[in-house]
């Protein structure tokens, strides 16, 4: 583990982030992660997964560092505090969980009885078509309706299995969430393996669809969906 910083380290880095130092910023950032997960900790089991208030109170901790001035003659961690719980509230308060349609519960349910029964059936887990089929659905109208009752996704999780797009891509991101975001990507890549790795690369930062990547890589972009999907649960185990 890294050692603390000193109240006047943190000063020393704090007017230098304020000054445009990319990499003091990001110091601050890594060495003040612990204390946005002690506080998000407090905000789970409200209906939004633990890797966005993770994102939301990096936020807020960003903020209190191009903010914080010397003169309020408090340490930093105590002016930090409440901005990270203020990005954290805000959204709470303000998103209240996804609606889902009648129509759409009723299909997941109907598929949740097909899957248990054709599980029986087969001695394994059914394939998109086979339940599909036993569903009495299209695997477009399967795959929507067991998405939607799921808790809401992470904006790093891809919108379906076959889909290039994920929440991310529809966002407008800011410069300070690109600095946040870089950082924890960059602590989490040293985990993957150098397949992982290539995929997570070409398809984040080479802006390359699934489909894209699969013709580069040579494999198929059911492949390409899993890899990025088991290495997102990995970032997400490691968060």
């Amino acid at each position: 583990m890294s050692a603390l910083l000193s109240h006047e380290q943190t000063l020393q880095l704090i007017s230098a982030a304020q000054n445009g130092d990319e990499q003091a910023k990001e110091e601050l950032i890594e060495k003040n992660i612990p204390l946005v997960k002690s506080i998000v900790k407090g905000y789970l089991g409200r209906g939004t997964e633990y890797e966005d208030l993770f994102q939301l109170g990096s936020l807020g901790l960003l903020k209190a560092i191009l903010h914080y001035d010397a003169s309020f003659e408090v340490r930093f961690s105590t002016y930090a505090v409440p901005l990270i719980s203020g990005e954290i509230k805000r959204f709470l308060r303000n998103d209240g969980p996804v609606k889902v349609s009648r129509v759409l519960r009723e299909n997941a349910a109907k598929a949740y009885r097909a899957a248990e029964q054709l599980k029986k059936e087969l001695g394994r887990e059914p394939t998109t078509a086979e339940l599909a089929k036993a569903a009495g659905m299209t695997e477009e109208d399967l795959i929507e309706c067991t998405e939607a009752s799921r808790a809401p996704l992470s904006i790093d999780e891809p919108l379906c299995p076959d889909s290039d797009a994920t929440l991310l891509d529809t966002l407008s991101v800011s410069e300070d969430e690109h600095t946040i975001n870089r950082l924890l990507i960059r602590q989490l890549l040293a985990q993957f393996s150098p397949r992982e790795r290539q995929v997570i690369m070409l398809r984040y930062f080479g802006d390359k669809t699934q489909s894209q990547i699969a013709a580069l890589i040579g494999v198929s972009q059911v492949q390409v969906s899993r890899i990025l999907k088991s290495s997102l649960q990995k970032m997400r185990d490691a968060i």
